[in-house]
């Protein structure tokens, strides 16, 4: 352990030393890239200090236990070393927790996108629910969700939501939310009171920044289109939707949410930015499955993860074997319990590929 962080310090001073540097500072890219990876060895190297600090102390007490012949000056050794041992295992298994390889887009933004599934009315009236559930949770995290495309159902709730979060570590939160969401309920059409099953896929991106992504924008054809749905008057008398089309992939983004052009332009190109990095993410993390079990979705949609029962109040976290009974909590926000508990899992997979464990 020792031997990694010292290789982990000499690194840290590296990449201090690389900040300083003019030419790194005109590379916004790199810039940017060096900073983050900065602030994520700092915490390491600050625990290095206080672990080498621990250790020699320690080594200090077993010394003068050996060596010193001072009765009082022994049993003074003795309490000291109790101490420092009893603080020991617990800074061991701080630093392991560190030492796990982040993932350098969890303190970013996310871009979410609900779809309905399998299920029809029922499927986007779920969808809306998923939606409700994240907006709640948002709130409670003080983070800001603002929607950007939506496609209502045709008795309530969505065919398809996008929204943006922005906070304090995001996507890191949100990411284990991609995949298959399933509920089991009697829908309010259904006479004989059987319970049916609806799907709805989430997909949760990190929001790609400008140095993220090389768009060249000559590849991207906009158009411009009258909103349509909730928004006032405005809505038919300008055309301030925005459509854009990556021409080489086919990707098109639409947003019309927003009061003006400019801004629904603005939330298109961000939005259009992630799904392009969105290739190159479902590519990262299918090399990371291919190493490990991972609990972050490879970008395959098929992929059930969570049932919520009505009938039995019940939420199964399948990819955990993780139970609970608290659905009315879980619709109302209250999942950070659930992401901790795949976060954990997550991270035992890390150690153990790491050799920490």
């Amino acid at each position: 352990m020792l031997e990694k962080l010292e290789s982990i310090y000499q690194r840290y001073l590296q990449v201090q030393t690389l900040l300083s540097d003019p030419s790194v500072f005109e590379d916004v890219k790199r810039f940017n890239t060096l900073n983050r990876e900065y602030g994520d060895l700092k915490d390491l190297v600050e625990v290095y200090h206080e672990y080498k600090k621990l250790l020699t102390s320690m080594a200090e007490a077993r010394d003068i236990l050996k060596n010193e012949s001072d009765i009082e000056l022994k049993e003074m050794a003795k309490m000291e070393l109790d101490e420092l041992t009893e603080l020991q295992e617990p800074m061991e298994e701080k630093i392991k927790f560190l030492l796990i390889p982040k993932d350098p887009d969890d303190n970013k933004n996310a871009i979410v996108e609900i779809r309905s599934g399998a299920g029809g009315d029922e499927a986007s009236l779920f969808a809306g629910d998923l939606y409700r559930m994240y907006e709640r949770f948002c709130q409670t995290k003080k983070w800001k969700t603002e929607v950007v495309e939506v496609m209502e159902g045709s008795v309530g709730g969505y065919n398809k939501v996008v929204f943006e979060v922005t906070g304090t570590d995001v996507y890191g939160t949100l990411k284990f939310e991609s995949g298959v969401h399933r509920v089991q309920r009697v829908p309010n059409t259904e006479s004989q009171g059987r319970v049916h099953t609806s799907a709805a896929t989430v997909a949760v991106l990190p929001e790609a920044e400008e140095v993220d992504v090389d768009l060249n924008m000559g590849d991207v054809r906009r158009d411009t289109f009258r909103a349509s749905g909730a928004g006032g008057q405005h809505v038919n008398k300008t055309e301030s939707a925005i459509r854009l089309t990556h021409i080489p992939t086919g990707i098109v983004v639409e947003c019309q949410d927003g009061r003006s052009q400019h801004q629904n332009y603005d939330k298109a190109l961000t939005v259009l930015r992630t799904r392009l990095y969105e290739r190159e993410l479902a590519a990262h993390n299918e090399k990371i499955a291919a190493e490990r079990k991972s609990l972050v979705s490879t970008g395959d949609r098929s992929a059930k993860i969570r049932t919520y029962n009505f009938p039995q109040s019940r939420v199964t976290e399948h990819r955990i074997g993780l139970t609970l009974y608290n659905l009315s909590e879980v619709l109302g926000g209250q999942i950070q319990d659930i992401i901790d508990q795949l976060q954990m899992a997550e991270n035992t997979e890390k150690l153990k590929a790491g050799g920490l464990d």
